[in-house]
């Protein structure tokens, strides 16, 4: 290959696109070689080891078209006695079988403009109640959106800016193959000779007008229909001038011409493999790592090894329901043969929406508000498609795929697992330091590199905790539930203060307070753990009587209270120091302090979820100042709302330099956002908490990130549950926390995992898993022995006593509120 050749490929993999010339210099003289080596590197650089695909149910809203392209077999004419278009009872029964299979995507097709050529179109499209196919199109599809759930996206050809703006607020997606960009196709005796509805520059105009309205957009080129591969070329330059402009192109389609039989091209030679791949990484090099390439599988050669290694990323529409009614030649591979394909090519075959990860995480633009909260609770973190139904907090069983994870297992040896991702494993074991970017891609390892990193994270736990599983015999007071704060993610607080607007605010009397911790001693708790809503009334000196009054009744008592929140707040309400205010806690009685408050560490995603709340650099500087007067405090991050990898990075970099200043951090606490009762999710802005996978990871990447600086990753059995604690503590984790006697505030969100897990189930889950389990103190010391004794077959409980506010409770009338002091 000539140098200069090499020269813009090198460039291109370094995120300098070519020039329009230099993209047809390529097209002439670059080898085929060369060619796919850059497109691969450029793929896997920014969608790493995932091939995508869209489960979807296919939907022939009508096979009548005006144009007659010289290929097709889709498209026929009217017949006697048979209608023209589905019903809407057949559009249902399609799409409801679709939703029955697990498909997340309606895909409808159909012809271009049919009522424009047959009488017949235009009189059953009056007799439904419209005047145009399209007008019946985006009926059809808000039927389906609204009685399945599934997303509409839909290829109805040449539009009108007043057709797609009408098609935007009832489709997630839409599209049209701009096939070729050469006029010269519509000569006579070429391919699209009688088609109007083909010339390219109508199709790029229906193209602008849907970027002009942010329609998220799928394009791309039949190849093998008489076109050059110059004219390729100028196709995709087309396509990449409008995508500069306006964003909207969010894959880029390489579909090979397949000869029909009773088609006028059904003796034409087909493409053949090396002109498909030549053209797939053509695609990748002119467009960009970041843009989706898809080659169908089923219209493919069945080599998939070389097709993945042409630069493409996305598999398309694969159906387990309908057939490719436009190639109907070609059926689809079926699902598990794909995955064990993508397998075999090193990647994960990764279900993603009929709208593309990085549009469906920016619903505000490219989607109609009334398509938003449908998508995001389709979603994972990363956008694509949420394929299991375990949530944090519900008794849902573990999904299908994760055994190495829940059960006790030899090393496994891993051909698959990326070269980015050993490296970066190798470093954190070293206890080297990783970066934003490469913390946030061990957040996205996926298939081998899943099971690399949680198998990595138990090997640091081996060496640094042996086999031992701590816990606490604790008690959670959370002494009240009135709050004025307005944390979007809250189902605790109650009252007319609060986001949520069922259950009875309460606060409790010091002596309730007390009678609770003298009951959990009795139990052989040695800490009470103490937090609540910010009340108010509250100052300060509220907390400081709590303490004091815990402290005087059981002075061997650990008191672990107080959230960064109510000490920024208590300090703020005597008018004193951060440090004083610490002080003053300290010589109350006050022991540690929970790192609770954290969220997530970025004010981008607080500015959302509790835009009210103390700052990331705040919740910093309580914890810093509370490491300085002496206190150990543990650290925490809530997860799988409306956050992401880049976010959770963000997060473990700002503890890990924390921890590094100071050393006072005693373990960090994955907390998965508990979604079913919190007021952000029934407001329709939030996922459904964090996948299973993303939340075994979080406790993984924590081992991995945190390592040498904090030693204990803790898992909260009353979000993950048994089974999900198990599997937690084989990927990375040392302790489980308390054991609670009461759990309210996650139980408030929805939770059903219960309030309370004695020390006799602990130890029988830890044994399960072959661990060793031990007792210890808040602070990882020996609990007394007589503690430990009296923490076994602990008594019942006396009922909990909740003290009613009636002046917080919501009328009937509204929700007024009182102002913060």
């Amino acid at each position: 290959m000539d140098f200069r050749s090499s020269g813009i490929l090198a460039a291109a993999r370094q995120g300098r696109l070519p020039t329009g010339e230099e993209a047809h210099y390529l097209a002439a003289n670059a080898t085929l070689d060369a060619l796919l080596e850059t497109a691969s590197a450029m793929r896997d650089e920014a969608h790493t080891n995932v091939i995508s695909y869209s489960r979807k149910v296919f939907i022939p809203l009508t096979q009548l078209c005006r144009d007659v392209c010289h290929y097709c077999t889709f498209a026929k004419p009217p017949v006697p006695g048979q209608r023209a278009y589905l019903t809407p009872d057949e559009v249902l029964e399609i799409a409801r079988a679709g939703a029955a299979a697990g498909c997340q995507e309606a895909l409808f097709t159909l012809g271009d403009k049919p009522e424009l050529r047959y009488k017949v179109a235009k009189q059953e499209l009056a007799s439904l109640g419209h005047e145009t196919t399209i007008s019946y199109l985006t009926a059809m599809a808000e039927l389906v959106l609204k009685e399945t759930g599934l997303l509409p996206h839909a290829n109805p050809g040449v539009m009108t800016r007043d057709e797609i703006a009408a098609l935007r607020r009832v489709t997630v997606s839409q599209g049209i193959m701009l096939e070729s960009a050469s006029d010269r196709l519509h000569q006579k005796g070429q391919v699209h000779h009688g088609s109007p509805d083909k010339r390219p520059k109508v199709r790029l105009e229906t193209m602008r007008y849907a970027g002009e309205l942010a329609v998220p957009f799928t394009s791309g080129l039949l190849i093998g229909i008489g076109e050059t591969r110059a004219e390729r070329v100028d196709a995709f330059l087309a396509l990449r001038a409008l995508h500069r402009e306006f964003g909207h192109i969010q894959e880029i389609i390489v579909q090979n011409f397949r000869a029909k039989a009773g088609t006028k091209m059904e003796h034409a030679p087909e493409p053949d493999l090396d002109d498909l791949l030549w053209t797939i990484a053509l695609a990748r090099v002119v467009f960009g790592a970041e843009m989706n390439i898809q080659a169908p599988p089923n219209l493919s050669y069945d080599l998939y090894p070389r097709l993945a290694a042409a630069g493409l990323n996305d598999w398309g529409g694969v159906s387990p329901v309908t057939p490719d009614h436009v190639n109907p030649e070609a059926p689809w591979p079926h699902l598990e043969e794909l995955r064990q394909n993508t397998a075999a090519c090193g990647k994960v075959l990764t279900e993603r929406l009929a709208i593309y990860p990085a549009y469906a995480r920016d619903g505000d633009r490219w989607l109609d508000e009334a398509l938003r909260t449908p998508v995001l609770r389709a979603l994972d973190a990363e956008g694509f498609a949420r394929t299991e139904e375990w949530s944090p907090g519900e008794l849902t069983a573990i999904p299908a795929g994760y055994e190495d994870v829940l059960t006790p297992h030899e090393p496994r040896r891993r051909e698959h697992v990326s070269r980015d991702v050993r490296e970066l494993i190798a470093r954190a074991e070293q206890g080297e330091d990783l970066r934003e970017s490469e913390v946030a891609r061990l957040f996205r390892a996926r298939g081998e590199d899943f099971f690399a990193v949680c198998e990595a994270a138990d090997r640091l736990r081996q060496k640094v905790n042996g086999d031992t599983v701590t816990y606490v015999v604790n008690r959670n007071i959370n002494y009240t539930n009135i709050c004025y704060f307005k944390c979007q993610f809250c189902a605790f607080s109650k009252g007319k203060l609060s986001e949520n607007l069922r259950g009875q605010p309460y606060d409790l009397g010091t002596e309730e307070i007390v009678r609770r911790a003298r009951e959990a001693w009795a139990r052989g708790a040695t800490e009470v753990c103490m937090q609540g809503g910010i009340h108010p009334e509250y100052t300060g000196e509220t907390y400081l009587a709590i303490a004091n009054a815990v402290k005087e009744a059981l002075p061997d008592m650990h008191v672990h209270a107080f959230s960064p929140l109510e000490v920024w707040q208590g300090a703020e309400t005597l008018g004193v120091s951060l440090h004083d205010f610490l002080v003053q806690l300290k010589a109350a009685g006050l022991g540690t302090l929970p790192g609770t408050a954290a969220e997530v560490l970025d004010d981008g995603v607080r500015a959302t979820l509790c835009p009210d709340k103390i700052s990331a650099s705040q919740w910093v500087q309580v914890i810093e100042e509370a490491h300085r007067v002496g206190f150990k405090t543990t650290s925490t991050i809530m997860y799988g709302h409306i956050d992401g990898p880049e976010s959770w990075a963000r997060h473990m970099i700002t503890l890990r330099e924390l921890q590094q200043r100071t050393g006072g951090i005693t373990e960090f606490v994955p907390l998965p956002f508990v979604h079913m009762e919190a007021p952000i999710y029934l407001k329709g802005r939030a996922r459904k908490g964090p996948t299973f996978r993303e939340a075994v990871l979080m406790h993984a990447v924590a081992r991995l990130v945190l390592h040498p600086h904090i030693p204990n990753i803790q898992v909260s059995w009353v979000k993950m549950g048994v089974e999900g604690v198990k599997a937690c503590l084989q990927a990375g984790c040392n302790d489980l926390g308390g054991t609670l006697m009461n759990e309210s505030i996650t139980r408030a969100a929805g939770t059903q995992h219960g309030q309370e897990l004695p020390p006799e189930r602990m130890d029988e889950i830890i044994r399960s898993i072959g661990r060793v389990p031990h007792q210890r103190s808040t602070a990882y010391g020996e609990p007394p022995a007589e503690q430990v004794r009296r923490s076994y077959d602990a008594p019942e409980m006396e009922p909990l006593v909740l003290t009613p506010v009636k002046k917080y409770a919501r009328t009937e009338r509204g929700t007024a509120t009182i102002a913060a002091p």
